[in-house]
C-alpha cells in the first residue's frame, strides 16, 4: 500500500514513484497500486502522517477483572471516527493447563513463604490464585477455551493538535472502563497497519482471554427497548426482541417520522393511535388528506371536517378563559400576528406595526384587556379586524384590509369568520382538511392547532397530536416557527406531539424542521428515497450500515431511535389491528 517506515522521524516527503507520472502512463505501466497509494507517507515518533491526514495507534495492555455485555459501547459508539481492530489466535488447552499449573504453584509457594514469615499475604495475590484456579477447573471440564487477544485502536485527525485533544479524550474513556492503554511508541507504521482490515498485525501485543470474557468484548449486543409498560411499537430487526415502549418516560413525549410515500407512516401513526387509546391516551390528529376517516368512525371517534359548507367554526380570536397565563393576551396577539403573516404575506416594518395597533384595538372593542376577567367575554371575529383595518384610513391599513378580504366577505368567508361550535370532548378526534384548496390548508392547520392548545391547557392529561403532512406549516417560516414552539412547550401540559412528513429534503432544510426534530426524544426513519438519504444520513450521523439499510428496508421497517438508543425495527400488527385500520 505503500507503507514507508522511518527510524524516529522522517520530516522529507517520500513520492509515491521516482518517475513522472505522466511518462510512466505514457508507456502504459501505471499499476494498481501506483493509481491508489498515497502521495507521501511521514512517519514520526508516536504518530504517522498520509497526505494531510494524521494517524496514532493505541493498543491495550490491562483489562479489568469483570466485565460486563457490551462492555465497550463507549468505545464502539465515540462521537468521533475510530479504526479498531480485534485478533483473536485459539490456544491449545492442553498448553493453557499446563501454563495455568505452574502459575498456581508459583502463587501458592508465594503464599506459603508469606504465611511462614509472618508477612500479611498480598491480596491480589490471593484474587489472581482464585481466579486461576477457577478458570482451571472451568478449562478442565471443556466449559471453557483460550485465546489470546490483540486491541488495537488508531485515532484519525486532520490536524496535530486534534489528534493529541482526540487521543487524550480515548484515553478518558479507556480508563473510565479500567483499561490500561499505551501508545504505539516508534511502531506508528506497525500500529496504522494493524488496523487495516487485512488482518495484519504487525504490533503483536495480546492478552489471554477466555471464552465468555471474549463473548463480552464483542460489539454486537444492540439496544433493548423492551420495558414494563407502553405499547409495542414493533421487533427489533436486530435480536428479535420486541419493542415495547412509553413515550412519556422520555425527556419529552414528542416524535417525529419520516418517510417515502408508500413506506408505511400511515399505518405505523394509526397502530400507534389504536394502542395508545387502550392505555387511556387521547389522540387529536390534523389530518390534511382525511386519512383517518375510516378510523374515526371505527373507533367511535369524532371528525371534524373543515370547509365552507362544514357545520364546524373555530374562532382564531378565542382567548382561554380557565387558568389563563399572565399574558395571556399579549401572547395570543403574537399568534396571531403569525397568522395574519400566513394569510397575508409578508409585511413591511410599517405594516407590521399598523397590524399590531389593530389587533389590540379589536380586542379592546369588545371590552377584552389584559384583566383575565374580561377573557369570559365573547371574542372578536376576522370580520372585526377588518373593520378596525378599514378604519384607520391609511394606504397600509387598506392594503391589509384587502388581503383580508377573502376570508371575511370571499371564498373563504364561512371558514375562519364564525366563533367557535364545539369542543374536544372525544378520545379520539381528527380534524379534516382536505376540502380546503391547497394555498388554505396552512391556515386551517394554523388556526387549529392554536384552538388544539387552548383546550390543552384547560384540562392537563396525557395526549397524542398528531401533526400529518407537517410540511405544509414548515414551508412557511412562521407557521413553522409555531410548530417549533408547540414542540417546545407541549411537555408542561402532558401533550406529545407526533410531526410527520414525506418531504423529508425540504423539512430538514428549515432551521425550524430541524429544531423539531431536536425537540423530539422519539424519532422514527422509515424507508427512504435515494435523494433524502444524504440528508437523513448527515442529520442522524447514521452509519454506512444504517443508510443501507433505510434504502433497502421494506414497507414499515426503518430505524427507531428513543433517546440515546436506536435500532432498526419492522412494525408488527394482528389481523385484528389490520382489519381495523385497513
Amino acid at each position: 500500500m505503500g507503507l514507508f517506515s522511518g527510524s524516529k522521524k522522517n520530516t522529507g516527503t517520500i513520492p509515491a514513484s521516482v518517475h513522472n507520472v505522466a511518462d510512466v502512463m505514457a508507456k502504459g505501466s501505471v499499476g494498481i497500486k501506483d493509481i491508489i497509494a498515497p502521495s507521501y507517507i511521514e512517519v514520526d515518533f508516536s504518530n504517522i502522517k498520509v497526505d494531510d491526514k494524521y494517524y496514532r495507534t493505541l493498543y491495550v495492555v490491562g483489562y479489568p477483572r469483570y466485565v460486563a455485555a457490551n462492555w465497550l459501547y463507549s468505545l464502539i459508539t465515540f462521537d468521533r471516527p475510530l479504526y479498531i481492530s480485534m485478533y483473536i489466535y485459539p490456544t491449545e488447552a492442553k498448553t493453557v493447563l499446563e501454563e495455568l499449573k505452574r502459575k498456581i504453584a508459583e502463587m501458592e509457594a508465594t503464599i506459603e513463604n508469606d504465611i511462614k514469615a509472618g508477612k500479611v499475604v498480598d491480596p491480589s495475590i490471593q484474587v489472581a490464585l482464585d481466579d486461576a484456579m477457577s478458570l482451571q477447573a472451568e478449562l478442565a471440564k471443556g466449559a471453557e477455551r483460550f485465546f489470546q487477544f490483540g486491541l488495537y485502536i488508531t485515532i484519525p485527525a486532520d490536524t496535530l493538535e486534534e489528534l493529541n485533544h482526540t487521543a487524550k479524550e480515548i484515553d478518558s474513556v479507556l480508563s473510565s472502563l479500567l483499561i490500561i492503554s499505551k501508545q504505539a511508541i516508534l511502531e506508528a507504521e506497525e500500529g496504522f497497519k494493524s488496523t487495516l482490515p487485512m488482518f495484519y498485525d504487525k504490533l503483536a501485543v495480546w492478552r489471554n482471554m477466555d471464552t465468555t470474557s471474549l463473548a463480552m468484548t464483542f460489539p454486537f449486543s444492540t439496544a433493548s427497548l423492551t420495558r414494563n409498560e407502553g405499547i409495542m411499537y414493533g421487533m427489533n430487526q436486530h435480536d428479535g426482541s420486541l419493542i415495547i415502549f412509553d413515550r412519556f418516560t422520555l425527556e419529552n413525549a414528542n416524535s417525529v417520522i419520516l418517510g417515502k410515500s408508500g413506506g408505511g407512516k400511515s399505518f405505523f401513526v394509526k397502530l400507534e393511535a389504536l394502542r395508545l387509546l387502550m392505555m387511556d391516551v387521547e389522540v387529536i390528529i390534523v389530518d390534511p388528506e382525511n386519512e383517518y376517516q375510516k378510523l374515526t368512525s371505527t373507533v367511535g371517534g369524532e371528525f371534524v371536517i373543515f370547509s365552507s359548507q362544514s357545520q364546524y367554526k373555530i374562532n382564531p380570536f378565542e382567548l382561554t378563559d380557565e387558568n389563563p397565563e399572565p399574558d395571556e393576551l399579549s401572547n395570543k396577539i403574537l399568534n396571531l400576528h403569525s397568522l395574519m403573516r400566513v394569510i397575508m404575506g409578508d409585511l413591511t416594518p410599517a405594516q407590521d406595526a399598523l397590524l399590531d395597533r389593530a389587533l389590540v384595538l379589536t380586542y379592546r372593542e369588545k371590552g377584552i384587556t389584559q384583566d383575565p376577567n374580561t377573557f369570559k367575554l365573547q371574542p372578536p371575529l376576522l370580520e372585526d379586524l377588518y373593520k378596525i383595518l378599514l378604519g384607520m384610513e391609511s394606504l397600509e391599513g387598506r392594503e391589509l384590509a384587502d388581503r383580508l378580504e377573502k376570508f371575511v366577505r370571499g371564498s373563504a368567508a364561512g371558514i375562519f369568520n364564525q366563533q367557535s361550535n364545539f369542543d374536544i370532548k372525544n378520545p379520539f378526534t381528527v380534524f379534516g382538511i382536505r376540502d380546503l384548496e391547497e394555498n388554505l390548508r396552512p391556515i386551517a392547520m394554523y388556526i387549529v392547532l392554536d384552538y388544539i392548545w387552548n383546550r390543552v391547557r384547560k384540562d392537563i392529561k396525557k395526549r397524542v397530536l398528531v401533526v400529518d403532512e407537517a410540511w405544509y406549516l414548515i414551508k412557511n417560516k412562521d407557521s413553522g416557527a409555531y410548530l417549533h414552539n408547540f414542540a417546545k412547550r407541549a411537555r408542561k401540559y402532558k401533550l406529545g406531539l407526533t410531526t410527520i412528513t414525506q418531504d423529508v429534503e425540504d423539512f430538514l432544510a428549515t432551521d425550524e424542521g430541524k429544531a423539531i426534530i431536536t425537540n423530539s426524544s422519539l424519532q422514527i426513519i422509515l424507508k427512504q428515497s435515494t435523494a433524502a438519504v444524504e440528508k437523513i444520513t448527515e442529520t442522524f450521523y447514521l452509519t454506512g450500515g444504517e443508510k443501507h439499510f433505510l434504502l433497502s428496508a421494506g414497507v414499515g421497517e426503518g430505524l427507531f431511535f428513543a433517546g440515546q438508543s436506536h435500532v432498526g425495527f419492522r412494525c408488527v400488527a394482528s389481523e385484528e389491528e389490520k382489519t381495523v385500520i385497513e
